[in-house]
């Protein structure tokens, strides 16, 4: 493919659609966010939704070729049979994706896991570039993670990379997975904002919005109970983090989501506990992610473009 050559790609997310049409340097040559319709479970509604999509961005640029589609979704993903196996928020199971919609489109779509992409584009285009061996955790309402290791994305037939349900706590928390002390009911942006809201019960002022934004700026301004709530999520993440060193030989974590804009209030302390944790293992480097919310849809571009 040359630069100019262009590949279709969406992520579909909880709250939103983003979509675009990326050239090779992973570019977004035009892009659509959308909200994400009610519906998705029902038989058709996702696959037409994409597909309308998908229409909008090529009839946006007529007469300029699309090579191929890349689509993303939450969940756990059979990225080879291109079947959506299951979304808790979004409530399909067993949908078949990729190949209805290339009937749709007339397109060849590859389907992946939204995480998994995010990785994907870190190593194309941005924090992760050049890695062989990272971990990829997005952390915001939920907690999800992707790795890479010898140059290879792990997919176990959907199933790798579920750190948000890495036990931390035996015993803690219910977690909507039917779990107990999963690291996504104590670390994720929602978790720290529940815990938060209860240590401070009855003190807050009457309709104030105590977001993990907020505690993060209690935490810098050395508020005690802000700080409490969130060194319970670095050591959280820590444990999660360094099982995942220590099995796979990682040497670079890549945080993204939400909570990663506090920056060094979550990696400096997050990287020194890991590194207080290990004895054999080489350390890991912790980076921010660089791409934002539009990681996952650059993602569906690296996808679609291994098909063109």
């Amino acid at each position: 493919m040359t630069a100019s050559e262009l590949v279709a790609a969406v992520d579909v997310g909880g709250t939103r659609i983003k979509a675009a049409l990326v050239d090779s340097l992973g570019v977004e040559r035009v892009s659509r966010t959308l909200p994400t319709p009610t519906g998705l479970d029902r038989p058709g509604v996702l696959v037409d939704t994409v597909a309308s999509v998908v229409d909008d961005l090529v009839r946006s640029t007529p007469g300029t070729a699309v090579q191929a589609c890349g689509v993303v979704v939450p969940g756990i993903v059979d990225d080879v049979a291109g079947v959506a196996r299951w979304s808790g928020n979004l409530g399909w199971r067993d949908l078949p994706l990729a190949g209805p919609l290339a009937e749709r489109t007339g397109l060849r779509v590859a389907l992946g896991h939204d995480v998994r992409a995010g990785l994907l584009a870190e190593v194309g285009f941005g924090a992760a570039r050049g890695a062989r061996n990272a971990l990829f955790v997005a952390i915001g309402t939920g907690i999800a993670g992707a790795l890479l290791v010898d140059g290879r994305v792990l997919s176990g037939e959907g199933y790798a990379g579920e750190l948000g349900h890495v036990v931390v706590e035996p015993g803690g928390p219910r977690c909507a997975c039917g779990g107990n002390g999963c690291l996504e009911v104590v670390a994720s942006a929602a978790a720290i904002e529940r815990a938060y809201t209860a240590a401070r019960a009855g003190s807050e002022q009457l309709g104030e919005s105590v977001t993990a934004e907020v505690v993060a700026r209690r935490v810098a301004a050395a508020e005690p109970a802000a700080v409490a709530v969130w060194g319970r999520a670095v050591e959280a993440l820590a444990t999660a983090v360094t099982a995942v060193v220590t099995l796979t030989g990682i040497d670079l974590v890549v945080l993204g989501g939400g909570l990663a804009e506090s920056g060094d209030l979550l990696l400096g302390p997050l990287a020194a506990r890991v590194a207080g944790s290990l004895t054999f293992q080489r350390r890991p480097a912790f980076v921010r992610a660089a791409l934002g919310d539009r990681a996952g849809c650059l993602g569906a571009a690296c996808l679609a473009r291994g098909l063109a």
